[in-house]
This record gives C-alpha cells, structure tokens and sequence, in this order.
C-alpha cells in the first residue's frame, strides 16, 4: 500500500520531468494508452513480486508513450510485460527492465547519461526526463536515424543519438555521471569505465545469452566495484566488443 500511496503521489503532482525535456505527448492532450501505462505501473513495477520504489522513475514510466517506440502494428502490446521485437533483429526492453535499470543508475536532475544501444530510444526518453544530458549510441544505422527521428518528434531535445560502435564510448562528451548499457557484451569495456566519473555507476548486463547477469559497478577512488543485481536476457553487443577475449575488462559477479 505504502508503494502504491507514492506512486500515486508522484501522479498527483504532475510531474513533468526533472532534466530538460518538454512535456511528453503522455500529458498533453488525449492519450488513449494512459491507462494501459497506468496499469503497467501499478501491476509490472509495484505490483505483487516487483519492486520498483523510487516514486520519480514511476512517475516518468506513467508518463513516456512507450506506443510511440514500437512498430504500429505491436501498438495494442506496448504496455505488455514483455521485451517487443523492433526490427533489425532487436527489441524494445520489457517495462520492468527499463524501471530497474533506470532506478539502479540512481539519476539525477543535473546528470550526464551515457546510453549504449539506443534501439527504439524508448530507454533514452526515460533518462531525459530524470537528468539533464543523454548521449546515446546505436551500432545499427537505420535504428538510430529511426530513434533519433521519433526522439526528435517527441520534443526531447536533451538526447543526443549518434550511429556508432558502443564499445568506445563517447570520449569528447565525457566523463559521465552515469552509463547505461542495453547490449551484452563477455566483458565489461573499458573505455566505458575510463569515461565515468568518480562517483559514477555503470549497469551492464555481462555474458552469453545462455547466462547472462545485470551488474552494477560503481567507481569509487578510482577503482571499479561491482555485483551481480539480476539474471536477465538482452541482446549480444556487437562490434569492436563482439567475441573478443582481450576486449574490455573481465569482472566476476559476486
């Protein structure tokens, strides 16, 4: 009860994102999905066997028209508690992943964001309602100019999309305050750990797809440590990262 009464809290005071970003079509104007993503918050992140509790990252996924990040014809399952098929042999992450991902970065208002598989940019949209900046790179050309087209439309002009190999990161908008990564490499990168702030966090899920993990690492006087936070299932990072043994820094779960 206690998760729902500050969940509708978060609703009661109309928040409209603590970065940049304008409103959302989800608060402008008649949307018929508010309910259906009203529903999916109360059900998939608060509900029974779900525990996602910060009352801001709650408000927003009530708030991003995740309809608008599917292909039209999987519109009717956009609210689903499931990942959703977006093309290129990618998908859009299930709700729940993109709230618990999002909560474990702990954003902040006057935060910088680095984003690793943009894929619909439905994550990216998230993120700029919470921090200041989000800089996101896609490996896939046609998703990225289709995100950045769709962000772009929405109003949300504090997301930068570049087409990229992920595995370098984005030097010259570095260091971040957080990173954010959709796409699974074996190994953590290690241009993304040089390009986080001290202080910073990074989630990654790390594996093959027959074993994969959520971590968390957290860069604390200058040295990276990290836990293992949830089994999950995401699509292999391709490029520089893909199947190379010597890539990126090899991390144990604990």
């Amino acid at each position: 009860m206690r998760k729902l009464a500050l969940l509708m809290a978060g609703w009661l005071t109309g928040l409209t994102g603590r970065g940049t970003a304008p409103a959302s079509p989800a608060v402008v104007g008649t949307d018929p999905y508010t309910l259906a993503r009203q529903r999916m918050v109360a059900e998939q992140l608060v509900g029974p066997g779900r525990d996602i509790t910060n009352v801001h990252v709650l408000a927003v996924m009530g708030k991003v028209p995740r309809h608008e990040f599917v292909p039209e014809r999987l519109r009717a399952d956009a609210y689903a508690d499931q990942p959703l098929p977006i093309g290129q042999g990618q998908t859009i992450s299930q709700p729940y992943i993109v709230a618990f991902m999002t909560e474990q970065l702990e954003p902040k208002p006057t935060d910088r964001v680095l984003e690793i598989g943009t894929g619909s940019g439905y994550q990216a949209a998230v993120l700029a309602e919470l921090v200041a900046e989000v800089y996101t790179i896609e490996i896939i050309q046609d998703l990225a100019a289709r995100a950045a087209a769709d962000l772009k439309r929405l109003g949300y002009t504090n997301v930068h999309v570049r087409a990229g190999d992920g595995y370098q990161g984005w030097a010259e908008a570095a260091p971040f305050d957080s990173i954010i990564v959709t796409c699974a490499p074996e190994r953590v990168p290690q241009p993304l750990i040089d390009q986080l702030k001290e202080g910073g966090r990074i989630i990654i899920p790390i594996g093959p797809a027959w074993n994969q993990e959520l971590v968390l690492l957290r860069k604390r006087g200058g040295k990276v440590e990290q836990h293992a936070v949830l089994p999950v299932s995401f699509v292999p990072m391709t490029g520089e990262g893909k199947g190379n043994p010597k890539a990126g820094r090899s991390l144990k779960s604990e």
